[in-house]
């Protein structure tokens, strides 16, 4: 009997602590530092808990993007993936796009037997990708899982929506699973965590080989901009319960947070 096959989406991203600068309408500098999207290694770390608690089990990392995303693959393999799969790529894509690839690559490898990815990417937040690829696998979906269970034939997923609410979901394996912050710690590699990965496969193909069918739309970043922050502070005298009262009116009829 062949494992079971878990496959984890990676996106390779701009590290959100770097000076990132907008070059062109619509790039950033390719120069700036890369990594895992952070939500991602939350899929990673559960992947990994999955396969501890359901092996016998294979974690298969999967990543569309350039050939520098390699680095991103052995990050992922360094935190427990097995093996990686990398679709070199030379241009942004969408996540219509996206999706068709990533469900290429996962069909030409095997059968998975549950897809993982963080529940959003922190460089477009666009929170579509796993959609659209479930969509496209005909498979259930849930994102923003805090508690992931799996039982017989099904998943139990915990989604946590606005103001604390949970949603219980049961969903027919395979499915796809979109990682919240609350699902797990995740378990950042140790050195011999890292040279274990330098040895372990990650296969490249490139985009063209895949035969990605064409989309009929698709969605494209006309221009970027950098943020900008004006800030007027002001200073709040008196005593402080004048404070105290002048701090409750800017949070509700300024900042609306009340």
């Amino acid at each position: 009997m062949p494992p079971f096959k878990i496959y984890v989406c990676v996106k390779h991203v701009p590290d959100s602590a770097a000076t990132i600068t907008v070059v062109g309408p619509n790039r950033i500098d390719p120069n700036v530092t890369f990594l895992i999207n952070p939500y991602d290694e939350h899929a990673l770390t559960e992947a990994a808990r999955l396969r501890e608690r359901h092996g016998p089990a294979e974690v298969v990392a999967v990543c569309l993007g350039p050939v520098a995303a390699e680095n991103t693959l052995r990050s992922a393999m360094a935190m427990g993936a097995d093996r990686s799969i990398l679709v070199v790529t030379t241009e942004e894509h969408d996540s219509i796009f996206t999706a068709r690839a990533l469900k290429c690559a996962i069909v030409r490898d095997g059968e998975p037997g549950i897809i993982l990815a963080g529940k959003e990417a922190i460089d477009t937040e666009g929170m579509q990708t796993l959609f659209r690829l479930a969509a496209n696998l005909g498979l259930p979906a849930a994102t923003n899982v805090v508690k992931l269970t799996l039982e017989q034939g099904s998943a139990l997923a915990e989604c946590e929506k606005e103001g604390g609410a949970v949603d219980v979901l049961r969903l027919r394996l395979p499915c796809v699973i979109g990682a919240g912050k609350g699902l797990n710690t995740p378990k950042y590699p140790t050195f011999p965590d890292i040279v274990r990965s330098r040895k372990k496969e990650v296969r490249k193909i490139e985009l063209a080989a895949l035969g990605v069918p064409a989309a009929e739309s698709r969605m494209e970043i006309v221009e970027l901009k950098p943020a900008l922050e004006n800030r007027s502070p002001k200073a709040l005298t008196g005593s402080p319960a004048e404070i105290a009262r002048r701090i409750a009116v800017i949070l509700k009829e300024e900042a609306r947070v009340m």
